[in-house]
């Protein structure tokens, strides 16, 4: 028993030096001023979780006998500060940082025992292989960052805390515009916002064209039956004004209104000078007239709207345009946050987007999926059967996800392959119909590759490797080997005559040597034989 514990005496302080050797040894503190290498001097991976060093962390004075600086490397200027915190985004050991860690690391004598402690374990993964010693990016590491970080304005000598905070305040502005600017989704987000705006207006001037038919109702009643478009109805409310003042004067200007319709343009004047409204007052009229002008102008916003959206998606998403229309597709984005997005997701997902609630009902009451959700509005759904509807909605969702993949990783997008695509759909409600059997995928692919590729012909070789995974018909090359063995057997032969050569490399029979040799002299007999037939003289070797 005494043994015993005199070993458990022994070995528990070899447990604590290892573990204590397992701890970092320096600091890499990076803030918005510079980099900054400190010095572990007083620290323990077994009490580090107890609440006195978590306290003792917080307490400068205590602190400053754990830590030590070391050295401290500024940042020249606000733009060397940005290449700098994009570098260590990313993981990326610079050349500024990579010095500075030689300096005072890489040269020390105690070099191979050196551990150094990161906050990111991308960039600790980065100087480990770049540099050679160790890098760790533990809980108990992380502490001794956090310690440094709140002392960090009297750690760090010749810096007060208020430049600290504006140095932070600048790079933290900096970094964000720069992240902005390189942003891949920054198009997406100009089509998302398109057409949130567009159906924001769609229900707007819904609802104001049923308020001013409703206000104008009061003064001209007859005018809602003659009139059925919001739109039309606005403006004729805005051109009328008071139905007093409608002569035959205004009916040329009132038939361009109302589309050159001359027939509706009388009946309105009829109707006006046997109205059954109320009279209304100048004042009444002149809101009601402004409330007409405003609508007016919000639809024309309205149509210059929608055809900005259809530029921008023939821009950004040509194969989805072709497919869906532009504003189902722009939809899809919308929904999936952005166009990589919706690439990533798999064609059972794109069928069901927008009916996630229907889904989750369903799954949850244990009754029906949804068989469409934002893919419903498309024609094709509605042209379809009510027996295949739900056939047509996976298929065109297979499509979709083709149409997106193409847009999204594509060179140079083109709307060629959604039309390939929106013919296949076609055909498979034809095959519905008909029973016509429908083209694959892979040869309405091919013919657009076809007809790019005579576009030019420079480019024939790229658009064949964007497109080479999706294509799984493309037939592989004869391995060279092969290729090796029938030029061997197609020299061999040269001799022979024609019908022999053609035969050769198609038996698949080893010769042996002898065969060979009887083959090589009855080539040169009937050489000799062709060249006595032709030339009438004799040689001095045929007689031989």
């Amino acid at each position: 028993m005494e043994v015993g514990i005199h070993r458990s005496k022994i070995c528990f302080p070899r447990r604590r030096r290892q573990r204590a050797r397992a701890m970092a040894t320096h600091l890499l503190f990076e803030s918005a001023s510079g980099y900054a290498v400190f010095e572990v001097k007083l620290h323990e991976e077994v009490g580090s979780r107890t609440k006195a060093v978590q306290d003792s962390i917080s307490d400068l004075a205590k602190f400053n006998k754990m830590v030590s600086l070391l050295s401290f490397s500024p940042f020249k200027s606000a733009a060397d500060a940005l290449e700098n915190i994009n570098d260590i985004s990313e993981g990326i050991l610079n050349d500024h940082l990579k010095s500075l860690l030689e300096l005072n690391l890489a040269k020390t004598k105690k070099a191979s025992k050196v551990k150094l402690g990161v906050a990111d374990a991308t960039l600790a993964s980065s100087i480990s292989e770049a540099m050679g010693f160790k890098c760790d990016a533990s809980e108990e590491t992380q502490e001794l960052l956090r310690g440094i970080r709140l002392h960090a304005h009297k750690l760090l000598k010749g810096l007060d805390d208020k430049d600290l905070v504006k140095a932070q305040l600048g790079l933290g502005h900096s970094y964000s515009r720069a992240k902005l600017k390189f942003n891949v989704n920054r198009v997406d987000n100009m089509i998302i916002q398109a057409i949130a705006l567009l159906d924001q207006l769609d229900k707007d001037v819904n609802l104001f064209a049923m308020r001013i038919r409703e206000w104008y109702g009061y003064h001209f009643p007859e005018l809602i039956k003659l009139v059925s478009d919001n739109y039309t109805y606005a403006r004729v409310a805005q051109f009328i004004g008071d139905k007093d003042t409608l002569t035959e004067d205004k009916l040329s200007e009132l038939t361009t209104i109302v589309g050159d319709d001359s027939i509706l343009a009388q009946n309105i004047l009829d109707a006006s000078r046997g109205s059954m409204g109320s009279s209304i007052s100048d004042i009444d009229m002149l809101n009601i007239s402004a409330f007409a002008a405003r609508v007016v102008s919000i639809a024309d916003y309205r149509k210059s709207l929608i055809s900005y959206l259809a530029e921008k998606m023939n821009l950004v998403a040509p194969s989805l345009t072709a497919l869906l229309g532009e504003r189902i597709g722009a939809r899809l984005i919308s929904h999936a946050g952005s166009l990589m997005n919706l690439s990533k997701y798999p064609a059972s997902t794109v069928q069901i987007l927008g009916a996630e609630k229907a889904l989750f009902r369903a799954l949850k009451t244990k009754g029906n999926t949804p068989k469409y959700g934002l893919l419903y509005h498309s024609s094709f759904i509605g042209r379809a059967d009510p027996r295949h509807k739900g056939r047509i909605s996976r298929f065109l969702a297979n499509k979709c996800s083709i149409a997106a993949r193409i847009d999204c990783y594509a060179d140079r997008p083109t709307s060629k392959f959604g039309e390939a695509l929106r013919d296949q759909v076609e055909e498979r409600l034809n095959f519905f119909e008909t029973g016509t059997a429908p083209s694959k995928n892979a040869d309405a692919i091919r013919k657009v590759l076809d007809s790019l590729a005579l576009d030019d012909d420079e480019d024939e070789d790229v658009d064949m490797d964007d497109v080479e995974p999706v294509l799984p018909m493309i037939e592989a090359s004869s391995p060279p080997k092969k290729d090796k063995k029938k030029k061997k057997r197609s020299s061999d032969a040269m001799d022979v005559d024609e019908e022999e050569e053609t035969e050769q490399p198609t038996k698949k029979v080893k010769l042996s040597k002898e065969e060979k040799k009887a083959l090589k002299k009855a080539a040169k007999a009937a050489k000799k034989e062709a060249a006595a037939d032709v030339s009438p003289f004799v040689s001095y070797a045929d007689l031989v």
